[in-house]
């Protein structure tokens, strides 16, 4: 199966307006035409980009290279792209380094088991190549906003490097879970994360915690900082809105 990912002049044109964010990125895909491809339009938009056949090409690889952006397909021999993001996560240095899975698997089930694995985004193909060039600027924009020592939103300021909150000015005291929490709802005002994906993110794949466990802190953070800040999405999960 082969996907048209090759830009017009036209489309070329509008890539390279669409400013890219330098980082290095894994491209990994079982088809060699879809790999020549997007790593063609990647690299014209500003990217350092290093492909990889199967999954554990690509965790060989990633030890190399070390990618800012690993770009799975799910599909592939020798190891699928699930079991291949498992892997990178369990490995401490790739802990935070997004992953995105491109597929060409669309359901509903399929994109909710890969955030559950710790996906950053979830495209399915086919997709055009200044809207998949697109979707990747963002979250490199993401990523850098991420980095900043102390991320303000309104009224409401977190502190990384301090682990402090401030509201209107008074300082929030929270335990460590509890910061921990709302700065990675917060790192992403809007989305909704899901609980198995806050889960692994706070408390990681090791330790075992209640059902009830993010409810508790967010419940403590609601009534800590005196305003609802996170919105529970039934059946789904939660999300942070100012």
């Amino acid at each position: 199966m082969s996907y048209n990912f090759v830009p017009s002049l036209k489309n070329q044109q509008i890539m390279m307006m669409d400013q890219a964010v330098a980082g290095k990125i894994l491209v990994v895909d079982d088809e060699a035409d879809i790999l020549e491809i997007i790593s063609y339009n990647l690299k014209s938009a500003g990217y350092d980009t290093v492909t990889a056949k199967d999954g554990i090409e690509a965790v060989q690889k990633a030890k190399i290279f070390r990618p800012d952006l690993i770009m799975l397909d799910i599909m592939m021999p020798n190891k699928n792209g699930i079991d291949t993001c498992k892997e990178i996560r369990k490995i401490p240095e790739f802990k935070d380094t997004m992953v995105l899975f491109l597929t060409a698997l669309n359901d509903e089930k399929s994109e909710i088991d890969g955030l559950n694995m710790g996906a950053d985004d979830y495209i399915a193909k086919p997709i055009k190549p200044k809207l998949l060039v697109s979707r990747i600027n963002a979250l490199f924009r993401r990523l850098n906003k991420q980095e900043e020592k102390t991320m303000q939103l309104g009224d409401l300021i977190i502190d990384r490097e301090k682990f402090t909150v401030t509201y209107k000015g008074q300082e929030i005291i929270l335990a460590k879970k509890e910061f921990e929490l709302l700065q990675l709802l917060a790192s992403k005002p809007g989305r909704v994360f899901l609980r198995n994906e806050i889960l692994n993110q706070v408390w990681g794949t090791e330790v075992i915690v209640g059902d009830r466990t993010i409810d508790v802190h967010i419940r403590k953070i609601r009534q800590k900082i005196g305003i609802d800040l996170i919105t529970t999405v039934k059946g789904v999960g939660y999300k942070f809105e100012m």
